[in-house]
């Protein structure tokens, strides 16, 4: 097939030449740029005239040449006519088209596509026997989509049942040695019955015009294009050649894509170990950070729990010191060194020191209690001793001593040493 010429068309008219020789099969480029350029590049227009053409009904859009008209009254005739001419070849396309939905081709659904690929199998097989290419067991759309992400060319077979070549060419060529070969090695390969639902559907998308028929199909410009198209009874020596050299002629398009999609995988991984390697940096960064944090808070809550306990202290020796004011404040007044009823009492402290004081025989022992415990140097908590006998004097009520004993009932003397014992600890 000769390549269109590119360098006075736009890349939008390369497009519909193209696809209107995908639609209608004619392999001359040059015959489909002239309808196109006939039709003002109008490809619904183009190919409606192409397929009225084919039905043996005059073009509404390209009439065929005439006569020349001669005089008036030809002129008048034409004239006259062809509004009638025109109303009657719409009316007649509309006919078609109702008629399409009153009495619908079975063909045109398709509901079971696996289930026609594999009948046609079966059909082939018992008529033409096991030796022929491996035919792709699924559906077109399937096909396609296996040819484009393999890269492959895929060569799609129509079989016209009816057709008085479809048996010689399968017997004799589809099924010689050398074609079997070259199919399965380089080649998806997909066929069906036109008379299958699934095969008409294709055969209405690739616009066949004879049988056997045969379309390459390849990934160019990133679409699936048909390269290729190859109709009428062929040798296989003939089919051969023309399959490598269609194959040839598209390879660079194939070697292209296979790089750019090799480069669009290497990009992709590189992005993809990119994002990983930015994803361990964050997790690490936020892991950094998670112990930042928790080294922050615990260190704050340190420092709130040392505050907390200063505080309790500082609000404990305060508590201590105003109680030991108001056991001071509540201390009867020390009685007269005359007074035969006093006692005289020196107290040794946990420190070494020495202090003295004179209490009333009377006076409970909670008195000498609340005396030492008013002194500056006496710890928080104490007990006191006598030594002759030694013992404990019960100066705080307990069980065994609701109410403290008065120092005569302790049976303290006129004059007394008592041990003052720190049990703070304790």
């Amino acid at each position: 097939m000769a390549a269109p010429e590119e360098q006075d068309l736009t890349q939008e008219q390369t497009e519909k030449l193209l696809q209107f020789q995908d639609l209608t099969g004619i392999e001359s480029m040059d015959q489909c740029r002239h309808t196109l350029e006939q039709h003002n590049w109008n490809i619904e227009a183009a190919v409606q005239d192409r397929l009225n053409e084919q039905e043996g009904v005059p073009s509404v859009f390209n009439p065929p040449p005439s006569r020349p008209l001669q005089g008036l009254l030809g002129w008048s005739y034409y004239l006259i006519m062809l509004p009638f001419r025109f109303t009657y070849y719409t009316i007649l396309d509309i006919f078609r088209f109702a008629l399409r939905f009153i009495r619908p081709d079975p063909r045109s659904r398709v509901t079971d596509p696996i289930g026609d690929i594999v009948s046609f199998m079966h059909s082939f097989e018992e008529k033409y026997g096991r030796a022929h290419p491996v035919f792709y067991q699924g559906t077109y759309s399937q096909a396609l989509n296996d040819a484009k992400r393999e890269l492959r060319f895929l060569l799609v077979y129509l079989h016209g049942d009816d057709h008085q070549d479809s048996d010689e060419f399968c017997r004799n060529t589809l099924c010689a040695p050398e074609v079997i070969s070259l199919i399965n090695t380089r080649m998806l390969f997909w066929a069906c019955s036109t008379n299958k639902p699934e095969g008409y559907r294709v055969s209405q998308a690739l616009r066949e015009n004879t049988y056997p028929f045969l379309a390459m199909i390849m990934l160019k410009d990133r679409r699936m294009t048909v390269v290729g198209r190859l109709e009428g009874l062929i040798q296989p020596d003939d089919l051969i050649n023309q399959l490598t050299f269609i194959m040839d002629a598209n390879q660079t398009y194939l070697v292209s894509e296979r790089l750019e999609r090799e480069e669009r995988n290497q990009t992709q991984v590189l992005r993809q170990q990119q994002d990983e390697a930015y994803l361990a940096s964050l997790r690490a960064d936020q892991e950094k950070e998670r112990k930042k944090r928790e080294e922050r808070e615990r260190k704050r809550r340190k420092e709130e729990e040392v505050k907390q306990q200063k505080l309790a202290e500082e609000r404990r020796r305060r508590n201590l010191q105003e109680e030991k004011e108001r056991k001071l404040e509540c201390l009867p007044p020390e009685p007269s060194p005359d007074d035969p009823e006093s006692v005289k009492i020196i107290f040794k402290l946990p420190n070494d020191s020495r202090v003295e004081r004179r209490f009333h025989f009377s006076q409970s022992l909670t008195v000498i209690h609340d005396f030492l415990f008013s002194l500056k140097e006496s710890p928080e908590k104490f007990q006191i001793e006598a030594n002759f006998p030694r013992r404990v004097l019960p100066c705080i009520p307990s069980e065994e001593w609701p109410n403290p004993p008065t120092l005569q009932e302790a049976g303290l003397s006129h004059t007394e040493v008592l041990f003052v014992q720190d049990l703070t600890d304790e």
